[in-house]
């Protein structure tokens, strides 16, 4: 059996929606796309395909279509830590929130550092089949820093890993890190770093600032991070290999890379939703829920990050979706653990932060969140467009939207949301990976009619 067809009438492409801000959306092009056999077969003005017998249609009027999102930083923690999330269960949250690709972080157990785990990911996310699941490989064995991972073998396996991280702990000696770079140029892979001096963290916990003192709480320089980035930049020039920067929070990490594209170090840099809005001010708290590596930090450093992406220098907003059980998070806020979930909020919190502040246009969000993480992470198949012939990729979203968000929109197994009690614009309403839907009116598909989709898709494909 074969998935079935699909019509989508009268929606807004977000690639013609070029005026930035909230405005221009009811001037833009609105079209009808067919969908079969898991790719974009027909794109006609609006009101011009009719619906064929057998065939699902879908109204768009008043809604934005874009390729499907790409997240290039989540945290699937399968294998060894499925009591905070699970391939299926965090491929879930990503279709809720648009996304029909993530790159799934190294740090499990065992880790991801040889080509029989990376491949054992990606068969859970194909079996599972919300989301095309990408591995990212190890740099080193075991995060441990000393000696490099199978690096070779990971790109040359059956899930052809592109991206090497261990996000999560810094690549700190400067031997590894550029011996690491030589290797990833001989494939056209690339590093991405996360950039933290282990020796200037040492116990920190939050920005280090007047706040951090007041509250008692160890502070974490900016410097830590600005001259991991500074090095890393510069070994990436000698060698004229491609590095990528993980989470990036501070001013002064924003004039580093822009320093270095300047120079044209082949260097890409993404910024995550939560540090885009907000800021140390919410460790006043003491709510876990606000712990995070690299930390929030000042309102300077916020409106620093949002230039940074509407002039170009930031170059994709990733989540760094990192799920937790309640009791990690639940506690002092020494002992808590760091990170927050983000793959349903990520494209409201854009907006909020920056489609409706005028900072970037539809198109330039379709870039940040679909484009170019598919290009860093050398994504093959992906949805250049939503022309004919094109994979079936995109998500439909409602701009006009806004809701209270809760525990109801998050549809992966942990709660460490920051966003929880916000009001939110925007609401995806269609996810489509391959020709079938996963999201359905803003509701999950049932999870064994994805998995036999996805089997169908595959076959067609």
């Amino acid at each position: 059996m074969t998935n079935p067809d699909i019509l989508i009438t009268g929606a807004t492409v977000a690639a013609e929606v070029t005026e930035r801000g909230a405005s221009g959306v009811a001037d833009a092009q609105a079209i009808d796309l067919r969908i079969s056999g898991g790719r974009i077969i027909e794109r006609a003005a609006a009101g011009t395909l009719v619906a064929a017998e057998g065939e699902r249609v879908i109204d768009a009027t008043g809604l934005i279509a874009m390729t499907g999102l790409v997240d290039l930083h989540t945290h699937l923690r399968e294998p060894g830590f499925e009591q905070s999330e699970t391939v299926l269960t965090g491929s879930r949250a990503a279709a809720a929130g648009g996304f029909t690709t993530v790159f799934a972080m190294a740090n499990t157990m065992p880790v991801q550092d040889t080509a029989g785990v990376v491949e054992q990911v990606q068969s859970l996310g194909d079996a599972a089949g919300y989301a095309t699941v990408r591995p990212i490989g190890a740099v080193t064995e075991d995060l441990a820093g000393e000696r490099l991972s199978e690096i070779g073998a990971m790109a040359q396996s059956r899930a052809a890993v592109r991206v090497f991280s261990d996000d999560g702990k810094c690549v700190h000696d400067s031997l590894l890190m550029r011996r690491a770079l030589e290797y990833v140029k001989t494939f056209d892979g690339v590093v991405a770093q996360h950039a933290q001096d282990p020796r200037l963290t040492e116990g920190a916990q939050m920005n280090e600032s007047a706040l951090s003192s007041e509250l008692g709480l160890k502070g974490w320089p900016a410097v830590a991070e600005e001259s991991i980035i500074a090095r890393d930049v510069l070994l990436a020039e000698h060698i004229g290999a491609r590095l990528h920067i993980c989470h990036l929070s501070t001013a002064g990490s924003v004039e580093v890379v822009r320093w270095a594209k300047a120079r044209g170090v082949q260097v890409t840099a993404e910024v995550t939703p939560h540090h885009l809005i907000l800021t140390d001010e919410k460790a006043r708290s003491y709510d876990a829920r606000y712990k995070v590596n690299p930390p929030l930090r000042s309102d300077k450093d916020v409106l620093a990050l949002r230039a940074a992406v509407a002039d170009g220098v930031i170059d994709i907003i990733a989540t760094d979706h990192a799920p937790h059980p309640s009791e990690s998070k639940e506690c002092e806020w020494d002992a808590a653990a760091f990170g927050m979930v983000g793959l349903e909020s990520a494209l409201p919190i854009a907006l909020l932060s920056l489609v409706n502040e005028g900072h970037v246009s539809w198109a330039e969000l379709e870039r940040l969140l679909s484009q170019k993480p598919a290009e860093i992470g050398r994504l093959e198949g992906h949805p250049t467009s939503l022309e004919a012939g094109q994979v079936a990729d995109l998500v439909l979203v409602d701009p006009g939207a806004s809701s209270v968000f809760s525990l109801e929109h998050l549809k992966g197994m942990s709660q460490n949301s920051p966003f929880l009690d916000m009001e939110l614009p925007g609401r995806v309403a269609y996810t489509v990976r391959r020709g079938y839907l996963t999201l359905d009116d803003g509701e999950l598909v049932a999870a064994a009619d994805v998995a036999a989709a996805a089997r169908n898709a595959e076959a067609a494909l």
